[in-house]
């Protein structure tokens, strides 16, 4: 089975790896990364929830990947999780924005199997760890430097990057904002109706007027009191 091109760092950790169809080695715990270039190394396994010892995988070992299960070759290196602790990431660092002030953290980063070049990170307005929060794309391009648990960008704020995934508070508000803004449309629609409506009616209005005082002031000579009495018979 081809091993895909690109991975999500969160889909390979959480895979559970496999020497074979009978060595289990754990689910995957956290990445092993080089930030200054952007690329990763490998990543560590976890044995059991009671045992303190990693298991530390280079990328190459892996050989396949079967529904939610990687397959790798060799043997790992053996370590510890606070020798492992002290090796650099971004994950989890705080995104500072062009004016220093933090706008989102660092959750999760697509890159290349073959290479293990980061293609892109993916950005969490708060704590990446709540389940179904939204992610952003951060470009490689987009970043000016980073250093331990902070990365600087050129943006202003996440409204400047694309929206991958929404959350279900994020979809909720924006379809709020569509039935708003669509409501708002409603209501412009019908004042400028109503407003055409009045001006035409005014316009009727003035017109008829104007008619009238011709018809009575033209067309109709006036007569005097005296005049119409000397015509009526009844007076």
């Amino acid at each position: 089975m081809r091993l895909p091109k690109e991975i999500l760092l969160s889909d390979l950790i959480n895979y559970t790896v496999k020497g074979n169809m009978v060595l289990n080695y754990g689910n995957g715990e956290n990445v092993w990364m080089h930030p200054p270039v952007h690329r990763i190394l490998g990543w560590y396994s976890r044995p059991s929830n009671f045992d303190l010892k990693r298991n530390v995988w280079r990328l190459n070992q892996i050989s396949q990947i079967i529904d939610n299960e990687i397959y790798v070759k060799g043997d790992p290196a053996i370590s510890d999780l606070a020798t492992l602790n002290r090796f650099p990431t971004l994950l989890e660092a705080n995104l500072i924005n062009i004016n220093g002030s933090k706008i989102g953290v660092i959750a999760d980063f697509l890159f290349e199997i073959k290479t293990g070049k980061i293609k892109y990170y993916l950005v969490s307005r708060s704590n990446p760890k709540i389940p179904g929060s939204s992610r952003w794309k951060l470009n490689i391009e987009n970043i000016n430097d980073q250093q331990p648990g902070l990365v600087f960008c050129e943006s202003n704020s996440l409204d400047d990057l694309t929206l991958i995934k929404s959350s279900i508070k994020n979809e909720f508000l924006q379809k709020g904002k569509k039935i708003f803004d669509r409501f708002d449309d409603m209501k412009n629609i019908a004042s400028n109706r109503l407003e055409d409506w009045l001006e035409e009616d005014e316009d009727i209005n003035q017109n008829l007027d104007f008619t009238q005082k011709s018809f009575y002031n033209d067309d109709i000579p006036t007569r005097s009191f005296s005049d119409k009495k000397e015509d009526d018979p009844w007076i």
